[in-house]
C-alpha cells in the first residue's frame, strides 16, 4: 500500500470517527438533555402548556380556538371572543393574508368586521379596538387585548346571567402585564378567561 493511500484512508477513517462521535452528540445526548432540562424545569411548557377542565385537554395557553354556538360558524354570545384568525384558528395552517396595510380588500374587510363587532357587543364602533378586527401574524394568538375584553363584558354578562361587575372582575383577575415589566403589551387569555367564566356561570 503507498503513501497516497495510506493517507486517504487514514482520513476518510477520521472523517468517519468524527462523524460517529458528532452523530452520538448531537443526534442523541444533546437532545437528549435538553429534553431532560425542559422536562424537570419547565414540564408544562415542555408538553405544550396544555389546559385541562373537567379531567381532559381542552386546549393550549400558547393557540387560540373558535368560541363559536356548537354546528355553526357564527360567535357565542355567551363566551369572550378572539382576534380573527385567517387560518380559522388551525394550528396546521398558521399564517396571516399578507395583504398591506393600505390595501383596500383588506380595510374593506376590517370596516365590515368592525361593524359586525360593534353590534355584536352593543358598543360604538368607536370603541373596536383594533386587535378585534385584525388578525395576528400567526394567526392562532390566544390572547386579546384589555380593551377587546372590556367591550365584551355586558354582553357576556348578560348571556350568562351575570353582573357586568362580576365579569369585569373576572376580566381584571386574567389581565396579564407586560413581560418583565417593559415587554409587549397587556393582554388576556380567551381560553382561561372563557374557563373561568364557565365556573362562575355553573356551565
Amino acid at each position: 500500500m503507498n503513501t497516497s493511500v495510506r493517507n486517504t484512508t487514514r482520513l476518510l477513517w477520521g472523517a468517519l470517527r468524527a462523524l460517529l462521535v458528532l452523530t452520538v452528540v448531537t443526534g442523541i445526548l444533546y437532545p437528549l438533555a435538553v429534553t431532560g432540562i425542559a422536562q424537570a424545569a419547565f414540564h408544562d411548557k415542555a408538553n405544550g402548556s396544555k389546559v385541562r377542565a373537567d379531567g381532559r385537554d381542552v386546549g393550549s395557553r400558547l393557540i387560540g380556538q373558535n368560541w363559536n354556538t356548537p354546528g355553526t360558524k357564527r360567535p357565542d354570545p355567551k363566551w369572550f371572543q378572539p382576534r380573527p384568525s385567517n387560518s380559522g384558528y388551525d394550528p396546521l395552517s398558521t399564517g396571516s393574508s399578507q395583504l398591506g396595510a393600505s390595501d383596500e380588500r383588506l380595510l374593506k374587510t376590517v370596516r365590515k368586521t368592525k361593524q359586525q363587532v360593534a353590534a355584536f357587543n352593543d358598543v360604538p364602533v368607536s370603541k373596536v379596538p383594533a386587535d378585534a378586527v385584525t388578525g395576528s401574524a400567526s394567526a392562532i394568538d390566544p390572547d386579546i387585548s384589555p380593551a377587546y375584553a372590556k367591550i365584551q363584558t355586558a354582553r357576556v354578562a348578560r348571556a350568562n346571567d351575570l353582573t357586568s361587575a362580576q365579569v369585569k372582575k373576572l376580566v381584571h383577575q386574567h389581565t396579564e402585564g407586560r413581560d418583565l415589566g417593559f415587554l409587549g403589551e397587556p393582554r388576556v387569555n380567551v381560553l382561561e378567561l372563557n374557563l373561568a367564566l364557565r365556573k362562575l356561570a355553573g356551565h
